[in-house]
């Protein structure tokens, strides 16, 4: 039974795109470790943990909470395009 930890900033992803994530990488644990076994589905585990941006360091970045504002917003302007 896979279990997958995703951790990601706080504040980064959406409830949609968190499920779709969910959705995706059961898709591919289901091919890959359950050979495509539509039954192996109900034993794949997806954890998505968001920590404070002060818990996170990127090399010398110390994300901030307005820093991962303008970072959404930004992807946001990008995708209505």
């Amino acid at each position: 039974m896979p279990f997958l930890n995703l951790r990601t900033v706080k504040g980064l992803l959406t409830d949609e795109q968190k499920k779709y994530l969910m959705e995706k990488f059961t898709d591919l644990l289901v091919e890959t470790e359950g050979g495509g076994n539509p039954d192996f589905r109900k034993m794949v585990w997806i954890q998505i943990e968001e920590e404070e941006p002060k818990h996170w360091q990127i090399g010398e970045l110390r994300p901030t909470p307005e820093f991962v504002a303008r970072f959404v917003q930004q992807r946001q302007a990008k995708q209505s395009k």
